[in-house]
């Protein structure tokens, strides 16, 4: 058993090099390698994440930026409509006043028709009823001369 422990103790003696070397090696490794990796690593994170902000940043500014466009593009449209309906309605205005102008002065026309006609009418019941005395006249002239001349 003293043989085993001095085998163990040998191999632990000449194994203290290589934990030292091993130690090294990895303070080593990690002050030239990983921490300046990680360190890189880390800064293009942040890069990356910044202008993945920065691009949703920017997207969200052109939504409200086409958002308001649209906004007032459909004031616009309003605007363009409200206008092309006071024009269409004073062009409607302007017609029925025509009409109702044309109306009238067609129902003045009318009136002055109707009352020549009526004296037309008139003058000729006139003139009739004149001729008709007259030949009734005529005709009972005309009866009585033959009984006039037989008597």
């Amino acid at each position: 058993m003293d043989q085993t422990l001095r085998q163990l103790g040998g191999l632990l003696l000449g194994a203290v090099p290589t934990v030292i070397l091993f130690s090294l090696l990895y303070a080593l490794y990690l002050n030239l390698v990983h921490k300046p990796l990680q360190r890189v690593l880390a800064e293009r994170r942040s890069k990356t994440e910044g202008a993945i902000e920065k691009s949703r940043a920017d997207i969200a500014a052109a939504e409200a930026r086409t958002a308001q466009y649209e906004l007032r593009l459909r004031e616009a449209r309003a605007t363009l409509f409200r206008a092309q309906e006071a024009r269409r309605k004073a062009a409607l205005d302007a017609r029925v006043a025509a009409l109702s102008e044309v109306r009238n002065s067609a129902q003045g026309e009318v009136q002055k028709a109707k009352a020549a006609l009526e004296r037309d009418r008139e003058s000729g019941q006139n003139a009739l009823r004149g001729e008709a005395q007259d030949l009734a006249g005529a005709i009972i002239r005309r009866v009585l001369e033959p009984a006039r001349a037989g008597r």
